[in-house]
């Protein structure tokens, strides 16, 4: 099986997900073989165990805590140029690296690489939903013009159109700490509104690349109950409008993201 000796995917893995394992063999799966570990701040036996199991490194974050430093530590872990922060609920096609590595061959003056992904929701793929064929829509323009800083800026000004589980990050551009811990929820948005001003370009694949989770014990779950997605959405809003049109998004904004409850 062929394997590539410069990415990395990290597992970010906390307390005891029913789906980590799940997650792991999806990426020991792939068509293109690469390096795996594991980092977490929370260890237990079930992480443990199941590096073990898999012959995965762990590593330990013993450093401040939390989704941005948590990210920023797996990523400092990888010792390749190219890294994707798996998220231990979901699970990746077995093509995701093969069309990755095709894409970044064609267009290696990139900050991310990254494609489609469809949504599970008790353990079953769920129809393409309102919100995912908007995202959708909002990504074309990157298909033709992938560094077009008014296409980069149009993946992100009517939401968060880039799935961060589904980004590949290459370092040599973003270094290897690229995410702000100032934002809870949204530090990905932020991020790549930070990417989009760079003369750098947004590598889109049109094709569906993963299965990202829905359940009510995701952080993204856990973040819309307690209201902090709702109010870091209308700090990222107010990044790309005036204020009166970024509250106007909010009323709308509030119903799009119910489908995560």
């Amino acid at each position: 099986m062929e394997k590539y000796n410069n990415h990395t995917f990290v597992i970010c893995a906390y307390k005891e997900s029913l789906y980590l394992e799940e997650c792991i063999k999806s990426l020991e799966n792939q068509t293109i073989k690469s390096k795996i570990i594991m980092v977490t701040s929370t260890p237990n036996q079930y992480i443990e165990n199941l590096t073990k199991k898999y012959n995965l490194e762990l590593f330990i974050n013993y450093g401040e805590h939390g989704i941005g430093p948590d990210w920023n530590f797996g990523i400092s872990c990888a010792k390749t140029e190219l890294v994707t922060i798996a998220h231990q609920d979901d699970i990746y096609n077995s093509n995701y690296l093969e069309e990755i590595l095709k894409a970044y061959e064609k267009c290696k003056e990139c900050s991310i690489i990254f494609g489609n992904y469809r949504e599970l929701k008790e353990g079953k793929m769920v129809e393409l939903t309102k919100n995912l064929k908007i995202k959708q829509f909002c990504l074309r323009g990157l298909i033709k013009k992938p560094n077009d800083k008014f296409a980069k800026r149009r993946a992100l000004k009517y939401g968060n159109a880039i799935c961060c589980p589904c980004v590949t990050l290459n370092t040599k551009v973003v270094t290897k700490s690229p995410f702000k811990v100032e934002m809870k929820c949204n530090l990905d948005w932020y991020t790549w509104y930070e990417l989009s001003q760079m003369p750098y370009a947004f590598n889109y694949i049109n094709k569906d690349l993963m299965y990202h989770r829905i359940h009510g014990d995701s952080e993204t779950s856990n973040s819309i109950k307690n209201n902090v997605r709702l109010q870091e959405d209308y700090e990222m809003f107010k990044k790309f409008w005036p204020v009166p049109i970024a509250r106007l998004f909010m009323f709308f904004y509030k119903n799009a993201i119910k489908t995560n409850n």
